[in-house]
């Protein structure tokens, strides 16, 4: 699938809106949109009509090479994403293709990033609720939080704060998301998977 050249991205931070949830691990995608936001100079408002606030930018070097952006972060709920990504998609008439959701993932290790296009939503509520709205051809960036403890429940876990081993390096691993991310809408997901699917 290739992805329209001049036509902008749409990057989804995926998280729960509200100071109670900015820590948590399902909010690793909102702290992903607010550092690739300051990185553009952009502060988030209110987009429109659409349950979201967004940052409209450029990444990339000055010149035909950079990239005209979107950064959104749905204000709808996890589990109700979709309606909201899909407004901003239709507004700012972006191919399904240039949506890159960023999303917490239970099933890799701390840290890890697997990017990938297209796919199942893995029990993944914000993905599900994504693709039931535009289907499935969008691109991941999946952040690995790993598996609850013992006989923790998932949704316990993932609705919990990192832990204070996890925050010492979690600016790390949030920095180096951001860099998957602009390196996959500059330079093509087969380079980006190459450098950052550790």
């Amino acid at each position: 699938m290739t992805t329209d050249a001049g036509a902008p991205w749409l990057i989804v931070g995926l998280g729960n809106p509200g100071p109670e949830y900015a820590m948590n691990r399902h909010n690793v995608g909102f702290m992903v949109a607010d550092l690739l936001a300051e990185r553009v100079g952009g502060r988030f408002k209110r987009a429109g009509k659409a349950q979201a606030q967004v940052v409209e930018g450029r990444i990339g070097p000055p010149g035909p090479a950079s990239r005209r952006v979107v950064l959104a972060k749905p204000m709808s709920y996890m589990n109700l994403s979709g309606g909201p990504v899909n407004a901003l998609r239709d507004f700012y008439k972006v191919p399904v293709a240039n949506v890159v959701a960023v999303h917490d993932e239970l099933d890799i290790g701390y840290g890890v990033l697997r990017l990938k296009l297209g796919g199942g939503d893995n029990g993944h509520n914000g993905l599900k609720s994504m693709t039931k709205v535009m289907g499935s051809d969008y691109h991941r960036v999946r952040f690995g939080i790993g598996r609850p403890p013992g006989r923790q429940q998932v949704a316990d876990f993932v609705l919990k704060d990192f832990s204070s081993a996890e925050r010492k390096e979690l600016d790390y691993f949030v920095d180096r998301a951001a860099d998957a991310v602009e390196c996959l809408v500059i330079e093509g997901l087969e380079r980006a998977q190459g450098t950052y699917n550790s």
